[in-house]
């Protein structure tokens, strides 16, 4: 006697199968696309670094803000700095507080930027001044040439005041070579407008 299969068990059999296949799918899926999770994340750190080393050009630099009475007076500090005496100049040598003996190391110390400090170069740039006009000049500003190809040929000097009325000459704190080191000395630089040489205003100034 032949017995009839029984309809309702073969349906079961069929969707035990396809439950197992699909399962099994699921896992597979889910053994392929684990992997990506961790690779993602390593790479959030490496990103969120590289933005923070290399901020966009536009974005200025945090800084302290510092009133223009505390450049001048950082900028005093370096002429007896060394036993009585200037800070002796130095493109490559740091003084003491880890600063550049430059044009450009002096500048960042008496603004307070971070040191060792921004080049020339990048001194003027908008992380850290904009440029105004000469007859804007306050004490703290700066007035820099940045426009040669080498250092030596690049300066910057900090603005003091106005040593006439006529506004031809002015005061001003440099750091300075050929022996000379640290000094306040009297300037024309960027007064006719032909030598190279610009004025800015550190956008950490607060006054």
């Amino acid at each position: 006697m032949s017995v009839m299969p029984n309809p309702l068990s073969a349906t079961v059999i069929k969707r035990c199968k396809m439950a197992a296949l699909t399962a099994l799918v699921c896992a597979g899926s889910t053994a392929l696309s684990a992997p990506s999770a961790p690779a993602a994340q390593s790479t959030v750190p490496t990103v969120a670094a590289h933005a923070a080393a290399n901020p966009a050009p536009d974005t200025p630099v945090a800084a302290p803000g510092i009133s223009r009475a505390q450049v001048l007076e950082r900028a005093k500090t370096w002429l007896t700095a060394n036993n009585g005496r200037p800070v002796p100049y130095s493109q490559v040598k740091h003084w003491k507080d880890g600063y550049r003996q430059d044009c450009s190391g002096y500048a960042s110390m008496a603004l307070r930027l971070g040191a060792p400090g921004p080049n020339t170069v990048k001194l003027k740039s908008s992380r850290y001044t904009r440029p105004i006009a000469m007859n804007q000049l306050a004490p703290g500003d700066l007035v820099i040439k940045a426009d040669s190809d080498s250092a030596n040929f690049r300066h910057v000097v900090i603005f003091d005041g106005w040593a006439n009325t006529a506004h031809t000459a002015y005061k001003s704190y440099e750091q300075a070579g050929g022996g000379a080191g640290t000094r306040w000395k009297q300037h024309s630089y960027g007064v006719n407008g032909r030598d190279g040489y610009h004025a800015y205003r550190p956008v950490n100034i607060t006054g």
